[in-house]
């Protein structure tokens, strides 16, 4: 299993560079919409919530007409402003629906976004979402303590397997404090990053992405299983969701 590069620098580069250089995009044309998909009795499908064989957590109908993947990361900040302009309109108009799904794919970039990501995955479907609005949400809260640990509390790290790495870098950075406030004790916390299953589904993800798709960058978007290219804010995606739903 490939290890991460622990350097600080490194990984507040890779948060920066790795993402997707954002683009502004035209305002989203109005389109007639479809009938809306009626959820199960007493449900909404906000609140469907499924981890799919592909290894990403899924919201909304699984037989819409219009499958959405994102290819993300905790730490990437486009994918953070992405989020923070798309969740509401994508959950309550398109998901809603019936009409659209939206599935989330973890694209790791460094070793603490591996330890959030770790950490958010392992609560389970009906944890994550909440958990993956409140990391964007305070991105900078629990990612900047990582960028400021001296190198030379890093490097051992680098020889030690990857799960004792990652939990070690999430002490030093913080984050068994950060995520008891949020819910997961320190029991839970050791649990999940000794977890070899957990990295190997993050390694699988990132292969699919680089072998299968040709992603380079997050966020990356396929819509019914072709890759958006060019497409990297709301503005860019929600004219080929539109397009999709014709």
């Amino acid at each position: 299993m490939n290890r991460l590069s622990l350097t600080v620098a490194t990984a507040f580069a890779l948060a920066l560079v790795a993402c997707s250089d954002s683009k502004p995009g035209a305002t989203a044309a109005d389109a007639a919409a479809p009938a809306p998909v009626a959820a199960p009795a007493g449900q909404n499908w906000v609140d469907v919530v499924a981890k799919t064989p592909e290894g990403g957590f899924r919201i909304g109908n699984p037989d819409a007409r219009v499958k959405l993947v994102e290819y993300a990361s905790l730490s990437c900040p486009h994918c953070r402003e992405f989020h923070e302009e798309a969740a509401a309109t994508l959950k309550g108009k398109y998901v809603a629906s019936g009409n659209v799904s939206y599935e989330y794919r973890n694209f790791v970039l460094n070793i603490a976004d591996q330890a959030a990501t770790v950490l958010v995955r392992c609560q389970g479907e009906g944890a994550f979402f909440g958990l993956l609005d409140a990391m964007y949400r305070d991105q900078e809260g629990w990612f900047m303590p990582f960028t400021k640990l001296p190198q030379a509390a890093l490097e051992p790290l680098g020889k030690l397997p990857v799960e004792q790495a990652t939990l070690r870098a999430a002490e030093l950075g913080g984050m068994a404090e950060y995520v008891k406030l949020r819910g997961i004790p320190r029991a839970r916390f050791d649990q999940c990053l000794a977890d070899p299953a957990q990295y190997k589904a993050l390694d699988d993800l990132k292969n699919q992405a680089v072998n299968q798709y040709k992603l380079t960058g997050t966020p990356s978007f396929l819509v019914n299983g072709v890759v958006q290219e060019g497409t990297f804010t709301w503005a860019d995606l929600e004219p080929k969701l539109q397009a999709a739903l014709r």
